[in-house]
């Protein structure tokens, strides 16, 4: 009898988290690592939100909650959803988890059977195909290519379809292009679903608020009201209001689905924080002039890394509308070697090698189900992002 379940060998351990852990590593030992591969914000959480949380504590607001999250939190999400997308939920069809990434394990848990097939667009977030796996079901890959924005086709997503096909999962902006979905965007991709009523949609618009130069970012519920009772909207409180370690996720979707994930979590981690609930209402209740300000700096962020980026040898990269990344292309490096013997013969290749010999540390396109990319958080600030870039101008241009 051994002791690790089989159902661990379904997945793998979180490659932007081991790429971010090396790179801490090697900082502690003394090395000058310019990290871009974490998808965090660098601004601190607003002084409004922190106040709230501590104000919480002082009121003696720090026992378990319902399970689903404290009705003021249900309520301040429910509005968001109204305000923002036009989407109307109850409170009682909110679920409020430990960060987004509950949310989407308990969706995918309470209704996953064995043989289920998930389509998930590519590239895609590392942790999707991972839970789907651990469900038991079969994530279903559908590539799309830079040509087409990185952004899902309507006839790439109906080829895709089968009888198993339980869900799809639309992530806009994505992580990790900054591709996003406008109404346009979507609307021929509702009506293939419209035209299979077996498929549930799963939309992750965690990065909803990051996006740039007018960009109006939609979602599948919104744009076509007749998919809302087989759509999970997924959303929450970590890249919008700087608030990663705060775990805050939440979502709406039909009562009896919310329930079934009501009943997974209470026996798992019941409740998240009651003190991150509380600066969470605040958050979403409170003014944005913060949010708005931290977007302005990511735009003018992201405009330098493109440009600095497509002036490196042998690199190609779009500029995204949203989110804080960029995912350059590196078709005209491979094949080549460093100035220290490193062969270059995949994305992994290259970013194993720009970290150990030039201290930037990126994640590699294959942890997105993409290979021959790069992906790059601008997460970090303007001074260190210009001395990351001339390194990795200075690392392509001696490839040979």
């Amino acid at each position: 009898m051994t002791l690790i379940a089989d159902r661990l060998n379904r997945i793998s351990p979180s490659q932007t988290i081991a790429i971010s852990s090396k790179a801490r590593a090697l900082k502690a030992e003394g090395r000058d690592i310019i990290s871009l591969s974490a998808g965090e914000p660098d601004f601190d959480t607003p002084a409004h939100i922190k106040q709230a949380a501590i104000a919480a504590i002082n009121a003696g607001d720090t026992k378990y909650t319902d399970v689903s999250g404290t009705p003021a939190l249900r309520r301040a999400v429910a509005a968001k959803f109204k305000r923002d997308s036009g989407l109307d939920y109850k409170p009682e069809e909110i679920i409020v988890s430990t960060g987004g990434k509950q949310v989407i394990f308990n969706a995918m848990l309470a209704t996953v059977q064995a043989g289920d097939e998930v389509i998930i667009p590519t590239p895609c977030w590392v942790s999707y195909p991972d839970i789907v796996a651990l469900a038991e079901g079969t994530p279903v890959f559908v590539p799309c290519s830079q040509n087409h924005g990185f952004k899902l086709r309507a006839a790439d997503l109906e080829a895709a379809i089968t009888p198993k096909t339980k869900w799809v999962f639309l992530n806009s902006p994505n992580n990790p292009t900054g591709a996003a979905y406008s109404a346009e965007d979507l609307r021929p991709i509702c009506d293939v679903l419209l035209s299979h009523p077996h498929i549930w949609v799963f939309t992750d618009d965690i990065y909803e608020k990051l996006t740039y130069g007018g960009f109006k970012p939609a979602t599948i519920a919104e744009v076509e009201p007749r998919l809302h009772d087989r759509t999970v909207t997924m959303n929450g409180c970590s890249k919008a209001y700087a608030m990663t370690g705060w775990r805050i996720g939440f979502a709406g979707a039909p009562l009896a689905l919310i329930k079934a994930m009501d009943k997974l979590q209470s026996q798992s981690t019941s409740n998240t924080s009651s003190i991150s609930q509380a600066a969470a209402v605040a958050a979403l209740n409170g003014p944005e002039d913060a949010l708005h300000e931290m977007v302005k700096v990511y735009q003018a962020r992201r405009d330098l890394v493109v440009d600095m980026l497509n002036a490196a040898t042998g690199l190609t990269c779009a500029k995204p509308e949203g989110a804080f990344y960029v995912f350059p292309g590196m078709h005209g490096c491979l094949g080549k070697t460093t100035p220290k013997g490193a062969a270059i013969n995949s994305d992994e290749d290259f970013v194993i090698a720009l970290l150990d010999e030039e201290g930037v540390a990126a994640v590699h396109g294959s942890a997105f189900i993409y290979p021959d990319h790069f992906r790059i958080s601008y997460a970090t600030s303007t001074e260190a992002l210009i001395e990351a870039c001339t390194r990795i101008q200075r690392f392509c241009a001696a490839l040979v």
